[in-house]
Formats: C-alpha cells, structure tokens, sequence
C-alpha cells in the first residue's frame, strides 16, 4: 500500500473512532482534518478528492438502503458517510459541475451490445431475397378496396401501370381527412410532399425506371423518425416544434425506394403506450380503446387503411402490442437489423425498427428496403438477408411451451394456431426455460431511459407531458436514477445467461409459436435481440376495453354489452437474423387460418 494512501485511511479510520467524531443526535460526521502532504511520487488514491456536494449522515445511508434493498450495520453507514462527499459524490461532477460535459442526444455509450453468442454459427453472406409470384387479380373498382390491399398487391398494380401512385396517394389522403378526426392517428400529414414523390414515382416507372415493390406505394413514419424540414415531435409536449435537418436512414432509404411519404404517425410519448400530446390513438376495430403502442399511429393507420404500410418501432413491446390489438402483421427485425440513426433513442441496447402492414409478405418487402448498417448506428451490423416467399416449410420444429398455452394470455385462437402446424407439415415441440425473473432486466431499460431523457428530467421540462400517473415516464426516469450501478451490471451479467438459455433452446427448434402478450417472452425476446413475427390468427370477444396503462378506479374502461369481437394474433420467434424462417411459416398459417383480409367496421 503506498504511504499516501495508507497515510488517508489511517486518518479516516482515527477520524471515525476519535470521540466526537460522530454527533449523537443525527449521526454526523465532524469535519475531516486536512490531507497530509504526499510524498514525491505517490499515486493517487480512492476517496481523497476536495469534499463536494451536501453533507450527508448515517442517517441518510439508512433511508437510501431502503430504495436498493441493502442493509449495512451503523458502524458501515458511519464509514460511508465519513467520506461519501471525497469519494463517490464527486463522480457526479460531469452533470453537477463545475466541469459540466453535456453528452449530445446522438452519442451511443461506448459499450456496445451484441446478441450474438460465441458458438453462434456463421450468419448468411449474401442476399436471397425471392418475393411471390402470386397473381394480384385486377384492380378494384372501389377506393376502399385498394386502400385496404396488402402491400405485395399495390406493387404490382403499380409496376403494371394498372393504378398510379398519385391516384393512391390521393386514396390515402381522402381517408386520412376522413377518418383521423375519431382515431387520432397523425401527427403531421406530409402533403406536398406525398404528391410531389407520387408523381415523380409515375414518371420514373413511366419511362421504365422501377425501382422496386416500395415504387410509388405510400406509407407512414412514427414520428420518432427524423424528416429533413419535417417536424418530428416524438409525440411529446416538450418537443412539439422541434424539426430535424436531416432524414433517419430508414427514411432515406425508403425514399430510395420510391415510397411515398404521407404522414408522420404518432406515438405514445417518448414511445410508451398510446396517448400523445394530441390525446389517446383509437383502435379502429373497437374505437372505444387506445390502439395499444407506443406504435399506436401506425397500428391504427395501417389497420384503416389510410396507408399502405408503416414503421413502427419496437424496444419491449411496441410492434407487437398494437400489431395485435389492430389486426395486422408486425415484424420486430434481429437486434442490429435495421440502422436506427435519426431515431429517437429510448434504450440503446434495446431499440429496434420494423415494419407493420397487412400481410406477412408485406413485412418482407418492407425490411429488404430498409435493412443495413448505418455509421451513425453502432449497433447495427451488417448481416445478409434469407427469404424466399415460395421456400417448403415442411419439417420444421416449431417449440412451444405447454403451460403458457394453457395459460392467459394465451386463448383459443393461440392453441387453435398451434394445432393448424401439424396440418401444414410442421413437428411442434415442447419447450422450456429456467423460472427466473426475467423482469429483472427491465433494470436495463429503465436506467438507459433515464439516461436518454436525463436533461428533461433534471430540468423539470418532463413535468409538461400529459401522462403524469405512476406508471407513465416521468416518474419512471425520476425513481431510476436511484437504481443501483452495480445491480445494472449485474442485471447486465444474468441478461448474458438469459441469452445464453435462449441460444439453448432454439438450437433444439427452428423458431417459436408463443401468445403474443406473454410477458416473459416479450422481455426474454427483446432483452435478447430475437426476431419475431406477430400475425392475425383469428378473433376474440372482449367485454370491456383494453388499456396499456396500470388500472384506475378513477378511469373506469368502457364495458360492451354484447361483447365485441376483435381480431387476435399469435407471434412467431426466430433464431438471431433468420427473420426469413418466421415469415416463411407466418404465410404458410396467414394462407391456412384464412382471417387475414377482413376490415374493421365503419371504416
């Protein structure tokens, strides 16, 4: 030990058994005496900083205990105490100054995470990429029709010139002024330039230049994308007029797709749940509730038909809740997939982009245009793409786990699904993890949300939010920045086994057929980076609303009498990067269960 840190804990240790040294009545320290002088070249020590911050007592160590659970004798807390404001308090000088460093809201932490395991496998090296053949049958005399066509539909209308994309966008646009007022769906229409994209979209496939199923096909942005010029509010009070100057790249790709534009969608704010500063997104199939979120623009969009598809974003939950509330197929890619630069940030290690619409195959299109590493995303890898719309899937394993079949969430639709594999040549398999607490990891998102959102927080600005209940933001980032550094890296360590479980099991299968909302599975899958695929797999009745948000007797939700039917979809899971697996068995059952293409009444 060298002299002079041997010197400061000899004088620390004679301070705290020096009588007086601690008060009786609260505890407190008495001052420290001066540091004695360090001899040439001794190396700094832990704990020997100028004291800054507020005093603090043992006092203060035993209320904090409470917040992280960890009980210290009085002669610890004494200790801590002693030299809290020399040691730790002075770690905090980055935000508290005086040598503050503001951190930009594009910068990632240097620690990167990968959900790729040693032992993994060799990912694909090239693109193979084959979209179906099927035959889109003629062009629908009426407007509804066409708006509601899948995806894979409107293209080759489209690429055969039969319907132009001005006429869709004009489709589009009627219904989105017709029908927004009740779903509450758009934050900023993009008019000008929908159409100034759609007839750009006509000229260029007029004179032969295609560029591909994306031409001239309208969609919508959840408007956490930044738009060059375009507001991107992330549906949140405090950024109402904020405008970018740049494109995210999944919009610049898009556009060098040559989709078109039309909306930027909402979301709920800083992407939970469905209310936005604009009031609560309704589900078109039961317009008495929110569409679920924070996806909620472009689950209830898509499902209206006031586009042809959008991106939603995902980072525990928010493809695949409002994907089953409104109807629709919702792809969450592999961690890594899709760049998410120019995307607001809510978790670094989580965020995923991704692709809603109204069929299996539409999904695809939509990820082949937008997926790719980006510089300005450090997560994003690049990794090829396997699909082929017309591939067998005979034979596959698809595992299952008995009890959370039997189990709410799951219903009959859920077991009815399981049951159509056998049918369709697939062996399904029973499987199993360890009982842990996967919620646990949520200690993850928590703090990198707090993180994200820090300035607002400490700023007091959160407080403009309209969501100010206990489950809402707000006090979610204010309560975590009284989670524990060492449980986030713990919690870091059993997120590494979780995935280590996970690569177990599906090396046993080749995806999984879960309930959509089992809330283990969505932790486990997105804490791990897996693929997943939710499509509509038939329908339920429901006697009263549903609601993302904790219950409040002062809210009671609204209660149907008959029930009302709505439709239920189920969620396909799939190895790291084989998205091309999930989809493949997604149309085999979207073709078996038949329940795709109807529309939600009144709209």
């Amino acid at each position: 030990m060298s002299g002079s840190r041997r010197e400061f804990l000899m004088t620390s240790a004679a301070a705290l058994l020096a009588p007086g040294s601690v008060s009786a009545a609260g505890g407190q320290p008495a001052p420290a005496p001066p540091p004695a002088q360090a001899a040439p070249g001794s190396p700094p020590a832990f704990g020997t900083a100028p004291p800054v911050g507020p005093e603090v007592s043992a006092a203060t160590f035993a209320e904090a205990e409470k917040l992280v659970m960890v009980e210290l004798t009085t002669a610890e807390r004494v200790l801590a105490a002693q030299n809290w404001r020399s040691s730790m308090a002075a770690t905090h000088e980055r935000r508290s100054g005086p040598r503050r460093v503001p951190l930009a809201p594009a910068l990632a932490p240097y620690s990167t995470w990968n959900p790729v395991l040693p032992g993994h496998g060799p990912l694909a090296q090239s693109d193979h990429f084959v979209r179906s053949a099927r035959d889109p049958g003629p062009l629908p005399a009426g407007d509804a029709d066409i708006a509601y066509a899948p995806l894979w539909k409107l293209s080759r209308w489209i690429e055969s010139r039969r319907l132009s994309s001005e006429r869709l966008t004009r489709i589009y646009l009627e219904r989105i002024v017709r029908f927004d007022r009740q779903l509450r769906c758009v934050i900023t229409l993009t008019r000008d330039l929908a159409f100034e994209q759609a007839q750009r979209a006509d000229r260029e496939i007029a004179a032969g230049h295609y560029r591909g199923p994306l031409h001239g096909v309208p969609w919508g942005a959840k408007d956490l994308l930044d738009t060059a010029g375009i507001r991107t509010t992330w549906g949140a009070e405090p950024y109402e007029d904020r405008v970018p100057d740049t494109d995210a790249a999944v919009v610049r790709r898009l556009h060098a797709a040559g989709a078109v534009l039309m909306a930027k969608l909402s979301l709920g704010a800083l992407a939970l749940n469905d209310v936005w500063f604009g009031g609560q997104t309704m589900n078109p199939w039961l317009p008495e509730e929110g569409a679920s979120g924070s996806s909620a623009g472009p689950g209830a969009a898509t499902a209206a038909g006031l586009v042809g598809f959008s991106i939603g974003s995902e980072t525990e939950g928010s493809i695949v809740s409002p994907s089953m509330r409104c109807g629709l197929t919702g792809l969450r890619p592999t961690f890594g997939r899709v760049a998410r630069s120019g995307a607001m940030t809510l978790c670094w290690s989580l965020d995923k982009l991704g692709p809603m619409a109204r069929s299996v195959e539409d999904v695809m299109l939509v990820l082949s245009a937008i997926a790719g590493p980006d510089p300005g995303d450090p997560g994003s890898v690049p990794a090829a793409l396997q699909f082929d719309a017309d591939a067998a899937v005979r034979g596959l394993r698809v595992g299952y786990f008995p009890h959370w079949m039997r189990e709410e969430p799951a219903t009959e639709v859920d077991r009815r699904a399981l049951e159509s594999l056998t049918a369709l040549g697939l062996e399904p398999v029973e499987v199993a993890l360890p009982d842990w607490p996967y919620d646990d990891l949520n200690t993850i998102l928590f703090a990198e949300a707090a993180a994200a959102f820090e300035e607002l927080t400490l700023s007091g600005r959160a407080a403009a939010l309209k969501m100010q209940v206990a489950d809402a933001w707000p006090n979610t980032f204010r309560q975590s920045r009284f989670l524990s550094a060492v449980d986030f890296v713990q919690t870091d360590r059993l997120r590494r086994a979780v995935a280590q479980e996970m690569q177990r099991l599906m090396a046993q299968v080749d995806l999984l057929l879960v309930p959509s909302l089992r809330d283990e599975m969505l932790t486990i899958g997105n804490f791990t980076g897996l693929p997943s695929l939710t499509l509509r797999a038939g329908f339920v009745e429901v006697s009263e609303a549903r609601s993302d948000w904790a219950p409040d007797p002062q809210r009671p939700l609204p209660k149907f009498h008959p029930p009302r039917r709505v439709p239920h979809g189920v969620t396909l899971i799939g190895r790291l990067f084989e998205e091309g697996t999930i989809a493949g068995v997604g149309l085999a059952l979207e073709r078996s269960l038949a329940v795709a293409d109807e529309r939600p009444p009144g709209f």
